[in-house]
């Protein structure tokens, strides 16, 4: 795996000032009527946009676990069993009478956690702006950064709430701007990510970043955001812009899968551990996979390793599996943000949806040899190959936010099991009720 090294300290004053002004805000957004605020946003030094960056870092990975529970229980990758909170198996599973609340933890607390980056991104950005201590190119690394991020965090809250929308323009807290839909949100963020890369072709990146090893110079954070501009573009089904993108990034069909951008972790004073880390055979607090990875995975393929056998099952509800979830195996392991196997299937989806269904094969077979499966052997034909790239996806991509979203992309959620009778398979996410 190809990562940096790195803490993130959220122990700057000045950031920890902001995200005590972010919680208790109107909407969770933040209030920035603060003096220390003021002056960072009329002449901010270099050493006070980098503690910036590294805040808004930092905050990236705040209830990331809740988000990748989230999806991933809808989705029925996983359970979440836990003593102390039914929801897991309740709520998210739309058991008996059982709905998706927008007062619960399950929503209010990624839903906040991502519009506070976005916030933290909207202050670096007009920080960058106003200072007269750097230079106009490094004012577009900033700049550049923070729209590239403010983008992301807007898709991760979208794939949460899909058809009901979000907000985009969070900028004056006492005056947000109103709720847009799916699609327009969509190109609310391809539109960021576009403006980014603008900046990032005249800009000079003069601070530090962790999680970015090969990506943290102008030409590396292009490729980063022309990367995750080629996953909005296949949400959009815009298959050649996808495929434009792929060229513009770091996609490699022969290259590493895990190279990529990735959240990190650490045990400095100040830094954070990976929070959806549970050890092996755990009792009482468990990720368990779901039996059907088990059951439906080729034989050979390595990637049964991201589900290992317990030594005795766990039950919930009705609900059992003899598999730990052990993607992220330790409380360091990094969380990808986006990988060279995702954009190899990015790939493979797009020339399939463009008809050019033997590059769609090669990159399959990519994938496939890559994990000890022999070169694909059914129909040549489109939709056969979809099915083949979202089995791909399916595996390659367990537990990283993706099959959920998948499903709901080709309208297959009713290809997902049901566990218990009476039990739902949700297509969104209601709204916070800060929002209605």
């Amino acid at each position: 795996m190809i990562i940096m090294q790195k803490n993130i300290k959220t122990h700057s004053i000045l950031f920890v000032a902001i995200i005590l002004f972010f919680t208790a805000c109107k909407k969770d957004y933040g209030n920035l009527n603060n003096a220390t605020v003021e002056d960072l946003l009329k002449n901010a030094s270099q050493s006070e946009l980098n503690n910036l960056v590294s805040g808004t870092e930092s905050g990236m990975r705040n209830s990331l676990n809740f988000y990748l529970d989230d999806v991933s229980i809808i989705g029925r990758e996983i359970y979440r069993f836990s003593g102390s909170e039914p929801r897991y198996v309740l709520d998210l599973l739309g058991a008996n009478s059982a709905t998706l609340s927008g007062s619960n933890f399950y929503i209010t607390f990624p839903w906040a956690a991502r519009y506070r980056v976005v916030k933290n991104c909207n202050t670096l950005i007009q920080a960058a702006n106003n200072s007269t201590l750097i230079t106009d190119a490094q004012k577009k690394g900033y700049i550049g950064f923070a729209r590239t991020i403010k983008a992301y965090q807007l898709l991760l809250n979208l794939n949460l709430t899909y058809l009901n929308g979000i907000r985009v323009d969070v900028a004056d807290p006492n005056h947000l701007g109103p709720f847009v839909t799916y699609t327009n949100g969509l190109a609310a963020i391809s539109s960021l990510l576009d403006s980014a890369k603008t900046d990032f072709s005249t800009a000079a990146v003069t601070f530090p970043l962790a999680g970015f090893t090969g990506f943290d110079d102008a030409a590396g954070l292009m490729k980063f955001n022309r990367a995750l501009a080629a996953r909005v573009s296949v949400y959009q089904q815009k298959w050649q812009v996808a495929l434009d993108d792929l060229n513009a990034s770091f996609f490699g069909l022969t290259g590493n899968f895990n190279t990529g951008v990735y959240h990190v972790f650490g045990t400095g004073s100040g830094d954070q551990l990976n929070s959806v880390f549970i050890p092996q055979n755990q009792t009482g607090e468990e990720r368990v996979a779901h039996p059907t990875y088990a059951q439906d995975i080729a034989a050979g393929d390595d990637r049964i390793s991201k589900a290992t056998l317990r030594a005795t099952p766990a039950s919930l509800s009705g609900l059992t599996s003899n598999r730990d979830v052990w993607v992220y195996t330790s409380s360091t392991t990094p969380i990808g943000i986006i990988r060279n196997e995702e954009l190899i299937l990015i790939y493979a989806e797009a020339n399939i949806q463009l008809n050019n269904l033997p590059e769609g094969v090669k990159a399959i077979n990519v994938i496939r040899n890559g994990h000890g499966l022999a070169n694909y052997s059914g129909a040549v034909t489109q939709p056969a190959l979809i099915t083949e790239m979202l089995n791909q996806r399916r595996y390659s991509l367990f537990f990283e936010g993706h099959r959920w979203v998948d499903l709901r992309r080709y309208n297959l959620l009713n290809t997902l099991p049901i566990d218990r009778p009476g039990d739902d398979v949700w297509n969104e996410f209601p709204l916070p009720v800060t929002e209605q």
